[in-house]
């Protein structure tokens, strides 16, 4: 029994579910978003909540039942509230900048990186040394993120490199001469 799937989801004000063609689309202040309804998983709007159901038993319904109506909240969070991520970047000589759509990061390679930043996500870069990655759907904020931060991951000896806001990268200490 899925505990997450049977709770209903509550519809905020300001916010439509339409459920059509085997497709949820929610529209709300910040945008409009829509996601395919998994298989053998049934979802019905009744008043102000939206229900999930699943149409059987079998092990693989059973998971998407809880997936489906996580993904369904997330969507109504995100078209009302919207997503957040913020990076942070470490080292002497690191730096990132945005020109336009493009995100420009200097984090150790002989080279620039160059990072073009997808339709549906809006960074910003308040100084040198942080990002700020926002949009309403959550998966694609978090990938974004997570892309970012996969440049140059936060290393555990100095402690240099891309890490997320208040991420605690634990240190080692290093070589020691006899």
């Amino acid at each position: 029994m899925s505990r997450i799937g049977n709770n209903p989801v509550a519809i905020g004000a300001g916010v439509t579910v339409k459920v059509e063609d085997r497709q949820v689309k929610v529209a709300g202040p910040k945008g409009e978003l829509a996601q395919d309804i998994l298989p053998g998983i049934a979802v019905a709007v009744k008043g102000a909540e939206v229900v999930v159901s699943r149409e059987n038993n079998e092990i693989q319904t059973r998971a998407f039942h809880g997936t489906m109506r996580s993904l369904i909240a997330n969507m109504i969070e995100g078209v009302t509230k919207g997503y957040e991520k913020r990076l942070e970047i470490h080292g002497v000589g690191f730096r990132a900048q945005l020109q336009g759509n493009k995100l420009t990061m200097q984090v150790g390679y002989s080279h620039p990186i160059e990072y073009t930043v997808p339709d549906g996500v809006e960074v910003t870069c308040p100084d040198a040394t942080n990002i700020i990655i926002a949009g309403m759907n959550k998966h694609l904020v978090g990938e974004v993120s997570a892309r970012l931060r996969d440049y140059c991951p936060a290393e555990p000896y100095k402690g240099k490199g891309i890490r997320y806001k208040g991420e605690h990268i634990r240190r080692k200490a290093g070589k020691t001469v006899a």
